[in-house]
C-alpha cells in the first residue's frame, strides 16, 4: 500500500512530518533518482528515497499493545509536556512508532502502537468497522429500554447519530449498588463517543476502560505495561481486511 512521502520519511526518523514537508518543497528529496517537490507524492516499500543524496532506511514494521493508564495523553508528543503513551517506550524501542487511534486522557485500556501505516489505515478507517469493546462504570442503573436506544443508535448531536452498539448491563456496583457496570462494543471512532452515548441516556460515565481492540486485549498485562504482538495476532489483524473485502465482493 502506498503512503504519502512525508509520512514515510517521518516514520523513518528523518524529521517531524511538517519538517519533512519543508524538505520536499525545498527540493532536498529524490524518489527513484528524481527530485520530488509535490507533497501529494505517494511511495511504497519498493521506492528508493534519498534526502540530500542519503538513502533513508524504511523501518521494519513493529507492533505493540499497551495497557494505557488514565492520565496519559494518546499522542506522539504534547505541547504542555504532559506524559504521553510514547514515554513508556523511551530507550526501549528504536523504531518511530505512534498510537493507532486514540484513548481519552482519563480512559485506560488496550492501545495498539506501530510504525505500519497500512495496518493503521486498516484499523482506523470507518469502512472496516473494527470492533472496540469498553467497560464503563456509569451513574445509576440503565434500564433495558435505555440500553435499547444504544443498540439502535442514538442521536449525540444535532446531525450526529451513533451506529448501533452491542451493549449489556454486567452488574450493579457501588456501596449500595446504585451504579451500573456496562459493557459496550462499537466500531466507530468519533471523539468521546462512548461517553456521549451514555450521557445521551442520562447515565454519565464515571470510569471507562477499553478492554479489547479488534482481536487484541490486555488480559494479564498490568496497567502501564506493554508487549510486542505475537505473530498470530498480527496475522489475525490483517485477516480482518480480507474479511471486509469478502463482504464487499
Amino acid at each position: 500500500m502506498s503512503e504519502r512521502l512525508q509520512k514515510v520519511m517521518a516514520h523513518a526518523g528523518v524529521a517531524s512530518r511538517r519538517a519533512c514537508e519543508k524538505l520536499i518543497e525545498a527540493g532536498h528529496v529524490r524518489v527513484n533518482g528524481s527530485v520530488v517537490t509535490n507533497l501529494g507524492t505517494k511511495v511504497d516499500e519498493t521506492d528508493r528515497i534519498e534526502v540530500d543524496h542519503t538513502l533513508i532506511n524504511q523501518e521494519e514494521p513493529v507492533y505493540f499493545i499497551l495497557n494505557k493508564p488514565k492520565g496519559v495523553i494518546t499522542s506522539v508528543e504534547d505541547e504542555k509536556k504532559r506524559k504521553t503513551v510514547l514515554d513508556f517506550f523511551k530507550h526501549k524501542v528504536n523504531e518511530r512508532i505512534y498510537p493507532v487511534g486514540r484513548l481519552d486522557y482519563d480512559t485506560s485500556g488496550a492501545l495498539l502502537l506501530t510504525n505500519d501505516g497500512k495496518l493503521d489505515y486498516l484499523l482506523t478507517h470507518p469502512k472496516f468497522e473494527i470492533d472496540k469493546t469498553y467497560v464503563a462504570k456509569v451513574e445509576g442503573i440503565p434500564s433495558e429500554s435505555e440500553l435499547d436506544k444504544l443498540r439502535k443508535g442514538i442521536r449525540l448531536e444535532k446531525n450526529v447519530k451513533s451506529a448501533p452498539a452491542d451493549v449489556k448491563l454486567l452488574k450493579k456496583v457501588g456501596e449500595n449498588e446504585q451504579d451500573g457496570l456496562i459493557e459496550l462494543t462499537i466500531h466507530e471512532g468519533k471523539n468521546h463517543e462512548v461517553k456521549k452515548m451514555l450521557q445521551a441516556i442520562n447515565h454519565p460515565v464515571h470510569k471507562l476502560k477499553r478492554i479489547s481492540f479488534a482481536n487484541l486485549n490486555v488480559d494479564g498485562l498490568e496497567v502501564g505495561k506493554w508487549r510486542p504482538l505475537r505473530k498470530r495476532e498480527i496475522r489475525d489483524l490483517f485477516e480482518l481486511q480480507n474479511q471486509e473485502n469478502g463482504k464487499n465482493n
